[in-house]
């Protein structure tokens, strides 16, 4: 089959180029390239195929302003020293016993603030790591708890990228979304709560016992990744000598409070309600004026940051903090342009035609949330990243959910609770990957995020249950008023997989 070929060979590109090392932008234009040329030997226009594509591409315009927003505003906390207010105040509360639930508490509440799960994971999360190794914790739940954590607010904060393309794909309100995924994430956040609080409070009697456990088991950890292991823990011990955050950030920025006040900005604006792009307007001038006027920071220097991102003098502090820009945004941007092309391509070319009919099948016998699952964890393994499984997800799973505000609504919600938690999970994914090497954890730690695993469970559970209870409260009434049982009609996208998909002339 030649769908399968081409999109075969198009996965293989992509996976070489996520196990060399390389940029996977080049890789996503050779799939523009391979698409095209299956629609050119299936003879569609070339001029109808390029029209399309520039046509969903033009509609992620306005994803792509936000981005460039979120990119200045992330350099600016940096700058302004926001982000260092934050983590100097909350990892004091961080100790040896305490330190692997609260790793995953103060990454998600940075998350939530910063909109970004690699960014979280920089600041935060290499901070708790280092932390915790220093108190022996055991890297594979420390790794697990902060890699969980960096993804709840790259969930559902109002500022993260993930969020607002979700947003702009199905075209629904940005925070009523939010405050679905708050309740249908409300059970698993708990539950991964309780997890770690049970890893610490086990760790503490093995460690009082005279067990050794946290060390044991960091040697474990060590031996087991051979020398890629052996490398991360000399790099993990080297920073676990960062203990005074402080201090650290103190001799590199004024910790006044008023630095606080652009992430507080962003709070009260979000629960507001007010449009995204005005809320991170807002923090971005609040943030310009802390620059200017407590950090004393130079136009020229600011504005340069504002494109290339925050670069500290100090080496403790760069490895902590540099980052942002809109230079920073690049891949992601240039990565929803291509794939919003892919999404014109595919439908003029109607490639994905026949899968999306066993999805569809998939659906009537699961439920459109559990096939949004299933075909989210494939999207994942075969994109290696999260923004094309979000957008590969959403084409694949589009004929499961109507076209009036509560499908998209559903569509959204199923979206963010499976594409979004679930690539971070795939191994070989840099969703999950550069996090993990930015905090210099095991691979294993993907065993312990609990979240971004039961979240997914919980959803499908809660699916199955509903459809239970449905179908048995139709039993029911039918049996009660045999006169108002529906006769059953086959369905049209069964007929079509039943007797083969022809393309209309032309296609």
């Amino acid at each position: 089959m030649l769908e399968a070929g081409t999109m075969l060979l198009f996965c293989a590109v992509l996976f070489a180029s996520v196990a060399l090392g390389w940029s996977i932008i080049p890789a996503l234009f050779v799939g523009v390239l391979l698409f095209m040329g299956y629609g050119l030997v299936r003879r569609c226009s070339l001029r109808a195929m390029a029209s399309r594509a520039a046509g969903s591409v033009r509609s992620a315009g306005t994803v792509v302003v936000a981005f460039v927003l979120i990119g200045v505003l992330t350099s600016l906390w940096r700058a302004s020293g926001t982000i260092a207010f934050i983590v100097a105040h909350s990892t004091a509360v961080i100790h040896a016993a305490t330190v692997i639930p609260l790793s995953f508490l103060l990454c998600s509440a940075m998350s939530v603030l910063v909109g970004s799960s690699f960014a979280s994971a920089a600041t935060m999360g290499t901070i708790c790591m280092s932390l915790g190794l220093s108190m022996q914790a055991n890297p594979v739940m420390l790794g697990g708890a902060i890699l969980a954590g960096v993804y709840v607010g790259d969930r559902c904060s109002p500022v993260s990228t993930s969020a607002l393309l979700v947003k702009q794909l199905t075209h629904t309100n940005l925070f009523n979304t939010i405050a679905r995924m708050l309740r249908t994430g409300a059970v698993p956040f708990v539950l991964s709560c309780v997890v770690y609080v049970a890893a610490a409070v086990v760790e503490w009697l093995c460690a009082s016992g005279g067990s050794g456990f946290g060390a044991a088991s960091a040697a474990a950890t060590a031996g087991s990744a051979g020398s890629a292991g052996s490398a991360r823990a000399a790099v993990s011990t080297n920073a676990s000598s960062i203990t005074d955050i402080g201090g650290l950030f103190s001799s590199a920025f004024d910790l006044h409070w008023l630095t606080l006040v652009p992430a507080l900005l962003v709070i009260v604006l979000a629960l507001l309600r007010v449009d995204v792009r005005l809320l991170m307007l807002a923090s971005i001038a609040a943030s310009v004026a802390v620059c200017v006027g407590v950090q004393h920071m130079e136009w020229a220097e600011l504005l340069r940051l504002l494109i290339f991102g925050y670069h500290a003098q100090n080496p403790q502090v760069a490895a902590l903090l540099d980052g942002g820009g809109i230079l920073s945004m690049l891949t992601v941007m240039a990565t929803v342009c291509i794939s919003s092309a892919y999404a014109g391509i595919f439908a003029e070319t109607r490639m994905l035609a026949r899968l999306q009919q066993v999805i569809e099948m998939l659906g009537h016998r699961i439920g459109a949330c559990g096939a949004t699952m299933i075909t989210a964890t494939c999207a994942a393994a075969l994109a290696c990243n999260q923004t094309l499984t979000i957008m590969l997800t959403h084409q694949l799973c589009g004929g499961l959910y109507g076209d009036d505000e509560s499908e998209r609504s559903a569509q959204a919600i199923d979206l963010e609770d499976s594409a979004v938690v679930i690539a971070p999970l795939i191994p070989w994914s840099i969703a999950g990957a550069v996090p993990l090497a930015t905090i210099n954890a095991p691979t294993l730690s993907l065993a312990a995020a609990t979240f971004l695993y039961l979240l997914p469970l919980s959803r499908m559970l809660a699916s199955a249950v509903r459809r239970r209870s449905g179908f048995r409260t139709r039993h029911r009434s039918q049996n009660q008023n045999p006169g108002l049982a529906i006769p059953h009609r086959p369905k049209p996208m069964l007929h079509m997989f039943a007797h083969g998909f022809h393309p209309k002339s032309g296609d």
